[in-house]
């Protein structure tokens, strides 16, 4: 019997598998009672992060959505009204979990890249007055998701900061792919989060972890986030298991990042030429990569379906639009391989006749 081919899965850096030796460090890990402060795993990929991000103190949680919605539970009031990107994870793609658990709204910015300026902040801001909301956070997204993986400029970052000192709001950093950010830059990955009231990151996607995120911020904040994670049924007990692949990513998984930033950008450079084909970002690459199918007359979902067919996943980000995220899994090879995949299926999907699928 044919063995079926190794999936190339570009849809999303989640995908990445535990190496051989982050599961022997989880296997060998100490643990204790989480609940009880007694986890040293836990304790010290916590204190490992703090200072990491330039932070007080910091908190192992199960995921990165949990780290943005008990920040937002921590700064906001019901009724109160978070500023972010319209293409945000946290506006987006949270299930409306800000509305849902802190009663707070967004006002969101229209960007194409997820970046934006302090006076389009500025503009957004309520007036204190009895019926409005209250504006009460800035929420920014290193790397940007939607954005192409763009790279929010530290500069930016202290402006905005200023602003949310000045008019009394909390600045928060959805941090998910925040050291993609420092490796591209060389940069410290606290340059970016030291100014931010809560900032976290995710040490599920290129770090290469089977689940978890770290949200860090001053002492006082940690304590009430540690309320609303035992709230929201984050406590993990001998949570060490995980910790410890957490640790052995921040020792083996970060530096490495630079080469899924070198996949992303040979990923453009094979498809750079393709008639019809728009890719976003044209350049800056971190490790997210959007083509833009519209001038091709190819649908997304069809070339997808086509893709999965040569063993290449890709994510569907609208009627034209595909996602494609580089990753410790995916080699060199790998990124050859589905660059061919796709202008190959690309040329037979244009040459099919209208409402045929082509072989």
């Amino acid at each position: 019997m044919p063995t079926q081919p190794r999936l190339i899965d570009l849809a999303a850096d989640t995908a990445t598998r535990p190496s051989k030796g982050m599961r022997q460090a989880i296997a060998a890990a100490p643990v204790g009672d989480e609940q009880r402060g007694e986890d040293p795993t836990t304790l010290a990929l916590e204190a490992r992060v703090a200072g990491l991000l330039g932070q007080e103190k910091a908190l192992f949680l199960p995921s990165g959505t949990m780290a943005n919605q008990i920040a937002f539970l921590v700064h906001c009031r019901a009724g109160d009204e978070i500023v972010c990107a319209e293409n945000a994870h946290v506006f987006g793609s949270e299930g409306a979990g800000a509305a849902a658990l802190s009663g707070a709204q967004f006002r969101p910015i229209e960007t194409a890249t997820g970046l934006f300026s302090v006076e389009d902040v500025a503009c957004r801001l309520r007036a204190p007055r009895h019926r409005s909301p209250r504006s009460r956070v800035i929420a920014i997204e290193q790397t940007t998701n939607r954005g192409g993986g763009r790279i929010w400029p530290e500069a930016e970052i202290l402006a905005l900061k200023a602003l949310a000192q000045e008019k009394g709001l909390a600045l928060h950093m959805d941090g998910a792919r925040l050291l993609n950010a420092a490796v591209a830059t060389g940069l410290a990955a606290a340059r970016f989060a030291a100014p931010c009231d809560s900032v976290w990151i995710d040490l599920s996607k290129g770090l290469g972890c089977p689940v978890g995120a770290v949200l860090a911020g001053p002492e006082a904040f940690i304590e009430e986030a540690l309320v609303w994670k035992h709230r929201l049924g984050g406590a993990m007990r001998q949570s060490g298991i995980l910790a410890a692949a957490g640790l052995y990513a921040l020792d083996h998984n970060v530096a490495r990042l630079a080469e899924d930033h070198a996949n992303a950008r040979r990923l453009a450079a094979l498809l750079a030429g393709v008639p019809g084909l728009t890719l976003q970002p044209e350049s800056s690459f971190t490790n997210i990569l959007f083509l833009d199918l519209a001038g091709t007359g190819v649908p997304a979902r069809a070339l997808a379906e086509a893709l999965l067919g040569e063993a290449v996943r890709v994510n569907v980000e609208g009627e034209s639009r595909i996602r494609m995220v580089t990753h410790l899994d995916i080699s060199a090879g790998d990124v050859e391989a589905a660059g061919r995949a796709i202008v190959a299926a690309l040329a037979r999907l244009r040459a099919a006749p209208q409402g045929h699928a082509a072989p």
